[in-house]
């Protein structure tokens, strides 16, 4: 691993010749920045944010970390126009993952909202891209394997407060909370719903919210911007605690709390926008042998395809430590983009029973057959000969990849286990 320390160090370090990978905050969940035998470079000390404050418009290095993109917009009264579910990831990383939120139903992947971005290529050549080029829509969601972006810039949408105008409302079943988001979607910018699938039927809260005016807000808000404080750091070494026991009596305290919190509340941007980086390192709770979280989509008319992964997995003797739904709107430019029109759900489950690949694999066919995909950036066991299947526009996308990287030492540990890259 190699650590640039500006843009002509980078420079330098392209120039080596080895095969490699840029890595931004390491929050995929897979192999996505990794290249064995090659150099992973390290983005992080490459960063830098120049906001217009009359315009919204804001450009930032590509190892600016979001957290330090919101620290100087949000007292100028901008907000990330999408986000994912931590601040601890580089703007080039997102860019990259073309990352999705909360607003997917509204306002698309973030991929919609880069007006421009810069990258140098693995011979060194340093292009500028903007939407609507074949090679803009190669680099975004292009996983890193096009070049290493530089900076970017993209609009920020308006915001009055640092407050959040959160609405809950409690479901009794899978069913049920498709029609609450359906329903909830029509009238709030941000929606997201969490599962219950250790309960019977998979009851759930449904979280819709609008950014806070100033006249809903009851009192004086802090001004600035300085990420959500984690309330407690895990130590290096942490026992398994996620077993099915955990899961069911944490999933009874959530469902009585949200149940408790039903109707409007006023909460932070942190809050409600990044609640799992309230826990540092969280990803210890599962033991050394961790965990893996399949995120999949399918187009909207195939919403019995993920109450029947959900029921799959429920069945499974490995718990669903963690269930969330959301409605996705309309697909990204980007030819390897994960996002499209219809039903995305995440689960997170420990690592540690051998029939998890093959149920997973017997889901990814099924999900494959309805014209859903699984996401890149939280892959780390999906089989090759799904992927072309998943992603239509692949070949599309290795033709122009080959122009960007002629060389072909553009790989990671991700690309030569699915085929992405010849």
């Amino acid at each position: 691993m190699v650590r640039p320390r500006d843009l002509a160090d980078l420079s330098n370090v392209i120039a080596d010749g080895r095969e490699q990978i840029g890595r931004g905050l390491g929050r995929s969940y897979g192999d996505a920045a990794q290249i064995a035998g090659g150099t992973v470079v390290d983005m992080t000390a490459i960063t830098g944010v120049d906001l217009d404050p009359d315009s919204g418009v804001v450009t930032a290095l590509a190892g600016t970390s979001l957290t330090e993109i919101l620290a100087a917009t949000v007292p100028q009264g901008w907000f990330l126009p999408v986000t994912p579910g931590t601040h601890h990831v580089t703007l080039g990383g997102a860019i990259a993952a073309d990352v999705h939120g909360k607003n997917h139903h509204r306002d698309g992947s973030l991929g919609n909202h880069v007006e421009s971005l810069q990258m140098i290529t693995s011979d060194g050549r340093s292009v500028d891209l903007r939407p609507g080029s074949e090679l803009f829509a190669t680099t975004l969601g292009g996983m890193g394997l096009t070049g290493l972006i530089t900076n970017a810039t993209l609009r920020l949408i308006p915001i009055e407060t640092t407050a959040m105008s959160v609405h809950t409302t409690t479901t009794r079943d899978l069913a049920t909370t498709i029609e609450e988001l359906l329903d909830s979607d029509t009238h709030y910018r941000y929606s997201v719903a969490w599962a219950d699938l250790s309960h019977r039927k998979g009851r759930g809260l449904v979280m819709s919210a609008n950014h806070a005016t100033v006249d809903e807000v009851p009192g004086p808000l802090p001004t600035q911007y300085r990420g959500e404080a984690a309330l407690v750091s895990l130590p290096d070494w942490c026992p398994g605690v996620v077993n099915r026991l955990t899961v069911n009596i944490f999933n009874r305290m959530w469902y009585a709390l949200g149940k408790r919190r039903t109707g409007r509340r006023i909460e932070s941007l942190g809050s409600f926008f990044y609640p799992l980086d309230r826990i540092g390192v969280w990803n210890r709770l599962y033991g050394e042998k961790g965990f893996l979280q399949y995120q999949f989509v399918v187009p909207l008319g195939h919403e019995k395809i993920v109450m029947e992964v959900a029921e799959t997995l429920k069945r499974m003797p490995t718990p669903v430590s963690l269930a969330v739904l959301k409605r996705m709107g309309g697909a990204s430019p980007g030819y390897l983009t994960f996002p499209l029109p219809g039903w995305t759900l995440a689960v997170d489950m420990p690592l540690g029973d051998p029939g998890l690949g093959r149920t997973l694999d017997e889901c990814d066919s099924k999900i494959a057959a309805a014209g859903g995909r699984v996401y890149l950036a939280k892959d780390s066991r999906l089989r090759r000969e799904v992927v072309e299947d998943m992603y239509p526009n692949l070949s599309t996308w290795r033709r122009h990849q080959a122009r960007l990287d002629p060389e072909g030492r553009l790989r990671s540990n991700l690309s030569l286990r699915l085929g992405l890259t010849h």
